[in-house]
């Protein structure tokens, strides 16, 4: 998955739960700003908070590492 679709499912499942911005940064410990920032696609959030912004939207967040002379 490329970033911006990143950014558009964690959009979708906040916005299909009803959640705000304000709510989804209390709940998962990330600034307002940054999710903002990150869900504008201008930020570029750690890894750290992509997990917990996947945590609290009930999403698993996957990594996966291969050779880039893989297809």
């Amino acid at each position: 998955m490329h970033f911006e679709e990143l950014i558009q499912v964690i959009k979708e499942r906040r916005e299909m739960l009803q959640v705000t911005q304000e709510t989804l940064a209390t709940l998962s410990g990330v600034g307002l700003r940054t999710l903002r920032q990150f869900e504008s696609g201008k930020g570029n959030p750690t890894l750290s908070t992509l997990q917990k912004l996947t945590d609290a939207l009930g999403l698993d967040l996957v990594l996966v590492v291969k050779n880039k002379n893989e297809s």
